[in-house]
This record gives structure tokens, sequence and C-alpha cells, in this order.
């Protein structure tokens, strides 16, 4: 890997040593890097497109139909406006890494618009998300283990296990950037093949009958739309992931926002047909009581009872390449901070394309709250830092769409095709809508305390500031 606008390293290096701070504002062009060494690999379109499905199907697909089931078939309505909402912020993202394509993603497009600062703050609070949900993804990564492996028997087998599910991932990305691509499109077609199976499958016995009711609770269809959003909202975090590892991907002016949209497109309808599929072959009544939905599909498909071995066996793979990406773009947004000197030298330190002290802490971290987890013997508080990242993710994300629209409010109208100014800024403001829905979805609570741990950060930044200064 090479970082855009500075030299490339010796392929033979072991590693490459941290970079001088950049000066706030420069933008390198990032394109025509040539490959360090043959473990690092720059992703081409389908790789990264692969990154962001992978990343943003996770293993609650397999429980959304029951989430949503309760709300009706209204709910199919809300899938289409927050796919609305996902598929803007995708092409924001996309127009922001063709103005500067830096590994980073949110990180870079909010220093460069409003300073270090703000910078720091999509840093710190997109880093937060990252190693939490992992240590949140890997326990619940160890209930799909337990349908084919009992591990659930005593706490610490699972804990072991819920460890092993990080780490596996984690050496992949010590490997290089070679095998996370391999790891990444391997995983994503494995997962996408039962999820197919049943979208796609499901419509050849889909049966009205099973439906239900359009509007199965009291009060207006409205309410009922923004309540089974509320549960959906975070099943498309993720859209970022393309922006995040741009640095990676070769000619990112044009392939990071294609692989954002496709990838987002993509598991958008990967999400809506297979719920829709869900929704046809298996009884509202049983649905609404379902543990596994989608083991309820096959089941009622195909007949037998092998659905639930198969889809935790499907959820398990999905679940590990969610791992598998997550764990990159953990290191990435520390990488290209700790190059600007906002965050700590250490992270900015790189191996075969990886930025491997920033993969090692992040795990290292996630496995320290997942041995907590076990070790408390009450997932209360761990429930509690989960929430709190479905508010730290928005962060960037708010930053990052506030940025396109200072370039768009700033920027020279005279210069610029004025259909093209009235597009950007119509897809710039559904995407502000949508990151402040996420916001609202997260709840008062998970507001509160992520407000602390961004406030946290503020005292981080202060030590960092005060040693550019310094060294000033």
């Amino acid at each position: 890997m090479h970082v855009p606008g500075t030299v490339p390293q010796p392929a033979t290096a072991a590693r490459e040593t941290p970079a001088a701070p950049a000066p706030a504002g420069t933008t390198p062009t990032g394109e025509g890097a040539p490959s360090p060494g043959r473990h690092a690999r720059r992703f081409g379109l389908p790789v990264a497109t692969a990154l962001v499905m992978g990343n943003i199907i996770g293993g609650g697909i397999f429980l959304l139909p029951a989430s949503v089931a309760p709300y009706g078939t209204v709910s199919l309505v809300a899938f289409g406006v927050l796919t609305a909402g996902a598929v803007a912020l995708a092409l924001v993202f996309g127009r922001l890494a063709q103005r500067d394509p830096r590994t980073g993603g949110p990180y870079v497009y909010a220093r460069e618009a409003f300073g270090d600062f703000a910078g720091f703050l999509a840093a710190w609070a997109y880093w937060i998300t990252t190693w939490v949900s992992n240590a949140a993804l890997a326990v619940a990564a160890v209930g799909y283990l337990d349908v084919l492996i009992p591990v659930n028997g005593h706490r610490w087998t699972a804990c072991l296990a819920a460890l092993a599910l990080q780490w596996l991932p984690a050496l992949a990305n010590f490997a290089g950037t070679r095998y996370v691509g391999a790891v990444q499109v391997v995983s994503t077609v494995l997962k996408l093949v039962p999820l197919l199976l049943v979208a796609i499958g499901g419509l050849f016995f889909f049966d009205p009958r099973n439906l239900g009711p359009f509007h199965a609770v009291g009060g207006s269809a409205v309410g009922a739309v923004s309540a089974s959003a509320a549960l959906l909202l975070f099943s498309y975090l993720g859209v970022e992931s393309a922006a995040v590892s741009a640095g990676e991907v070769r000619n990112p002016r044009r392939n990071v926002g294609r692989a954002t949209v496709i990838g987002t497109t993509g598991a958008a309808l990967v999400y809506l047909l297979g719920t829709l599929s869900v929704f046809g072959t298996v009884a509202h009544s049983r649905l609404v009581e379902s543990g596994a939905p989608f083991s309820d599909a096959v089941n009622a498909m195909f007949g037998g009872s092998w659905g639930g071995w198969a889809v935790a066996l499907a959820a398990l793979v999905s679940m590990t390449g969610c791992l598998n990406g997550w764990t990159l773009l953990s290191a990435q947004t520390p990488y290209a901070a700790a190059r600007d000197g906002l965050f700590p030298a250490a992270f900015a330190r790189r191996r075969r394309g990886v930025p491997t002290f920033g993969v090692g802490v992040t795990v290292v971290l996630a496995s320290l709250l997942t041995v907590y987890n076990y070790a408390s013997g009450s997932a209360g508080v761990f429930r509690v830092l989960v929430l709190v990242t479905t508010f730290t993710a928005t962060v960037p994300y708010l930053l990052a769409t506030a940025a396109q629209i200072f370039h768009l409010v700033s920027g020279h109208r005279d210069r610029v095709d004025r259909g093209r100014l009235v597009r950007d800024g119509v897809v710039a403001s559904v995407a502000a809508a949508f990151s402040l829905w996420l916001v609202a979805g997260a709840g008062y609570a998970a507001v509160y305390q992520g407000v602390l741990f961004l406030f946290a950060g503020v005292l981080v930044y202060a030590v960092m500031a005060a040693r550019r200064s310094r060294a000033a």
C-alpha cells in the first residue's frame, strides 16, 4: 500500500516508519501508486465492492424479518425509505472521494473542510465504533457457532471462541492487504449464496396469505414506519467502507464511488428481497414469534429441519467476513490521523500494506472488552457500550455530509454545471437527513453516553495538539 502523496518504501522493508505530520488542507491525488510487495495489493472494483457489501451485511440480516414482522408489511416501506437515505450517503462519499481520495474517508473530508479538530472527532468516534462493534460481533457470532459446535455450555469456552473469531481475521490483516481482500471476497460470496437462495428462491414459494396485515399495530402508518425504521437503521452502517480504505483502492477517484453505490444498493436488495421472501413463506403469526426466521423459511421451502444448521453456518461466515473487513477499517482512520499528527505516531506504522499497530491495538481492546463481558456474567454494561456505538458511528457521517454541503455552498458556481450542483445539493440534503435520523434512532441514553466518549477524546486531542505545537 502506498499513502497518496508520499514516496513508497522499498518492497523489502520490514515496516514503514511514520511520516511527518501533513499540513492541514493538503490534497494528494493518491493515484498510480505501486504495490510495495507481493503481500500488499491494491483493491480493484470487485474487492472494494465486496468490502462495502461484506461490512454492511452482518449477522443482523438473519433476524431482521422477525424483528419488523410485528409492524406488518408496512415495514417494507421503511426499508425503501432507509435504502434511499443510504444510497444518498453512498453518493456523497463517492463525490468526496473524487475530491480527496486518501485513506481515512470521513476523517479526511472533515479535516479538509473544517480543520484538525473536526477531523479528529471523526477519527476518534469512528475508531471507538469499530473496536466496540468488533467485540459485539464476535460475541454474537458465538451464538451461531453454538448451533454447529456446542460452546455456550461453559462461559470461558464461549469466551475463547469469541476471542478466536476476532484474532483469525486479525491474522489475515497482519498477513497483508492481499489476504484481506481474498478473505473478503470469499466470505461475501459464501454469505450471499444462502441469502440469495432465500431471497430469490423464496419468491417461487411465495404465498400472499402469509403476509399478514399491512399495518399490524395501533396508531398511524407513519408511526409504524418510523418504529420499524428504528430497528433497521443500523443495518446500513458500513457504507463508508470503500471511502475509509480509499488509499488501498486502485483508481480511487473512479472506483470508490462506484464500489460504495454498488455495494450499498446490492446489500439493500438482499435485505429487501430476503425480508419479502420470508414474509411470503412463513405465516405472519409464526414469524412474529420466530427466533430464526431464515431457518423457518428454508424449512418451509424445502421441508426437513436442516434450515437451522444451514442458516447458522451462513451467519457465522457472514459475521467472520464482517470482522475481517471491520478489522481493516478499524486501523485505517487512526492511520490517516496519525500521519497528520492527530493520533499517536505508532498508529502510522505499516507492514504489507496494513497499519499493523492499529490492527493490534484494536483487536486487543476488543478482546479485553469481550473478556470483561464474560467475566462480569452480565451483558448489561456491554449492551450499553454497543448502543453507544450506534451514536458514535453517525458522527463521521454527519461531518462528512456537512463537508459536502460546505464545498457545494462555498464553491464557485460560475465554474460548475448548475444541474449537477442542484443534484448534488439534493443528494447531500437527503444524506444529512438520513444521518440525523440515525442519531435520533440511537435514543437519548446512547446520545448522552456517546457524547461522554467524544468529550474524552477532546482530552486526547489537547495532548496531541500540544505536541504538534511544541514540535513546530
